[in-house]
């Protein structure tokens, strides 16, 4: 049989098998809630479905995941060959660049058939013998999640403290191992958010979460003693805690910072008892954040234009009086971070979307950027813990360059390639081609849409498309390369990437034009920008899948919404779509913090706003896309419920035969699975899914 007309009956099978013999899907029971705010009356069938201690919301979470492998066990077979083909192109035993800090080289192993990463150091140079500081394979025997998302090395080298999680719901304990001997001393720290060491090496700065899970409070603890003082409360609802160190180590740095607004104390690391000073005052708008250098603070700003500018200010007097301008606010530049050294600086700047990368000598004040070989990239400062250096490390990346890191000499202005991700199997970057195009938003602006696809397989007209999208919290959807995403390009699948406004690819004002009362911006973009894909003739809506997670997810609802028919089907992972009772709920962890992203429907003009995209309350009686949507049952940042209230309510509200299947990971939290291997099978699952839906599962 030709390909054509085999791929042309497995399509028809498949569907047939949707419509025909596939089981019933899990029927949720309804106990209808009445809810009232601004004479807005909403029923909420679903609400009990909170109730995460009720053996009946488990059963029912459990019922959805025996429903998805029913329904896709026809995939089980190609989505094990996805996984192995993922496998065979990673180098699963490896290691990272190694970096200095303090006399000793650190760096991360991974071993062949182990989910985590072993953490280790050699003293003075490479060749010196390996220590192991901390094993996370060994932390995690007989647990079914295991995460360290943060750990600390004291100035003598002598003790680690680290943060470890067993459920997916961000809590973490920190535990202090002695290095010398390999023995956990018995402090133990709960709920905590960040830390930092003094300079005695016996006292550890800490933030901790309270029952909402904001950090509020940060506190200073001496190793073996049972209380621990307040150093500093942050009663702001609206605000976060979090604690750091300058490069220069000199000194301990608490930021308070709220979506909009941020202010700064100090405390020197020689002398952890002292009080924390105040930078500058607390004003609402107003973001600034500080690195140290010398007898001075280098303070990043926004109080004269929202992309930011550098200023400097002595360490003896640094309140804003005495703020010296370095770098000029620029309107179409957006100052993104800055790294300070002891003999040069380097700003990360985002212009018109492009990030680079400006390097200045404090001893003659000329700078220069990094040239880049490439027009769709991305780049990030990598590893820089050492402060007296001429070196820089920086990351880049690009759809079809693999994760490579350099060191960049400063004086000799020359790179040197440390580490390019290698990539098995044979893959060659020259296989791969990526553009940039722009959509036309409904009010004219130019929507950034990035893509990528192999060359051999573009041919002519519209090709299968994998759109995705997130647009909030002014975070960059910058170009990455994913080697797990070749599975989709060397099937023929054009991936792509709608930068729409509420994201940061384009500066601050961008992230502005898409939040609060003007949300429905990202929305109406994403749709903009696959009409334009349309339009053009790069897909067409039965060749057309999005993805999106968490806030992504939010988008994906309210554009299956806005535009059911655009889409063949939709993949939204750990979805935000639940908006007005979650914002509603002040009890939610997050929730009194996110007000200044959506809005504080206790008001009523945002309350209209938000109910106007909200996508589990505008769910109507029409034809949705085929949907998988994905879930954890630990998740502190989107619940569970927000997708299993929202599956249940579009099976009951939709009117076409398209399937939705609902998949809950029932050991993790809002990351998914903690382990590596865990961690590529859901990969799989997930494309295994998309390329079903395409009709490529081959």
């Amino acid at each position: 049989m030709p390909f054509f007309l085999a791929l042309l009956a497995m399509t028809l099978s498949l569907a047939a098998r949707s419509a025909a013999d596939l089981p019933d899907p899990p029927v949720a029971k309804k106990v209808p809630k009445v809810m009232t705010k601004f004479g807005d009356r909403r029923v909420d069938n679903y609400f009990w479905m909170r109730e995460k201690d009720n053996p009946e919301v488990l059963a029912h979470l459990k019922a959805e995941n025996a429903y998805t492998e029913a329904v896709t066990k026809p995939l089980a077979g190609f989505r094990e060959k996805l996984y192995q083909e993922m496998l065979a192109r990673i180098q699963e035993t490896d290691e990272s660049v190694p970096y200095l800090k303090r006399g000793w080289w650190y760096y991360t192993r991974e071993v062949e058939g182990l989910q985590y990463p072993i953490y280790c150091r050699r003293k003075g140079t490479m060749k010196a013998p390996e220590e192991v500081i901390l094993d996370v394979n060994e932390l995690a025997k007989g647990k079914s999640y295991t995460g360290v998302d943060f750990w600390e090395v004291s100035p003598d080298g002598r003790y680690l403290a680290y943060g470890a999680d067993f459920t997916g719901y961000r809590e973490y304990t920190v535990f202090v191992k002695d290095l010398s001997t390999g023995r956990l001393l018995e402090d133990r720290l709960e709920r905590v958010d960040s830390i930092a060491w003094a300079a005695d090496n016996a006292t550890l700065f800490y933030t901790q979460q309270n029952a909402a899970k904001r950090p509020d409070r940060a506190f200073r603890h001496a190793l073996g003693a049972k209380d621990d003082a307040l150093v500093w409360e942050e009663k702001d609802e609206l605000f976060n805690l979090g604690v750091g160190a300058t490069r220069s180590d000199a000194f301990v740095v608490l930021v308070s910072a709220s979506k909009d607004t941020s202010e700064v104390r100090v405390i020197p690391t020689a002398d952890p008892q002292s009080a924390p000073r105040r930078i500058a005052g607390r004003r609402t708008g107003h973001e600034y954040y500080l690195d140290h250098h010398g007898d001075e603070f280098w303070i990043r700003t926004n109080d004269k234009g929202k992309n930011f500018r550098l200023v400097r200010a002595p360490v003896a007097d640094p309140k804003p009086a005495q703020w010296k301008q370095v770098l000029v606010h620029r309107k179409l530049v957006m100052l993104e971070d800055v790294d300070v050294f002891k003999d040069f600086w380097v700003a990360k700047e985002r212009d018109d979307g492009v990030l680079k990368l400006r390097v200045t000598d404090f001893a003659t004040g000329g700078h220069h950027y990094i040239d880049m070989p490439e027009a769709v990239y991305s780049t990030s400062a990598g590893a820089n813990a050492e402060y007296d250096t001429r070196r820089f490390r920086f990351v880049y990346q690009s759809y079809v360059t693999p994760r490579s890191t350099f060191d960049y000499d400063v004086g000799k202005r020359e790179r040197k390639l440390l580490k390019r991700m290698p990539v098995l199997g044979g893959f060659d970057s020259g296989d791969y081609e990526s553009a940039m195009v722009m959509a036309p938003a409904k009010d004219g602006t130019k929507i950034p849409v990035s893509l990528v696809w192999k060359k051999s397989l573009r041919g002519e007209g519209p090709r299968p498309m994998l759109l995705y999208g997130y647009g909030s919290y002014g975070y960059a959807l910058d170009v990455s390369f994913r080697s797990t995403r070749l599975s989709l390009l060397d099937r023929g699948v054009i991936y792509a990437v709608a930068h729409v406004r509420g994201g940061g690819e384009r500066g601050r004002l961008w992230y502005d034009e898409g939040k609060l009362r003007k949300k429905m911006n990202s929305f109406t973009d994403f749709v903009a920008a696959a009409e334009h894909l349309v339009a053009k003739g790069w897909t067409a809506p039965d060749r057309l899948v999005i993805q999106g997670g968490s806030a992504g997810g939010l988008l994906m609802g309210a554009v299956s919404n806005l535009r059911p028919d655009l889409f063949k089907a939709v993949v939204s992972e750990v979805p935000f779509v639940d908006v007005v009772s979650t914002m509603l709920d002040a009890s939610l962890p997050l929730t009194t913090l996110e007000y200044i992203e959506w809005g504080n429907p206790n008001k009523e003009a945002d309350y209209k706003v938000i109910r106007q995209y909200s996508p589990y309350d505008n769910l109507a009686r029409k034809a949705y896309p085929a949907m998988l949507v994905e879930a954890s049952f630990n998740d502190s940042q989107v619940p569970y419920w927000e997708a299993s209230k929202y599956v249940a309510k579009l099976r009951e509200l939709k009117t076409d035969a398209n399937v939705v299947i609902l998949k809950t990971i029932l050991e993790a939290g809002h990351g998914g699975a903690s382990g590596r291997y865990d961690a590529l099978k859901d990969t799989a699952f997930t494309y295994s899914y998309v390329l079903g839906q395409l009709g490529l599962a081959k």
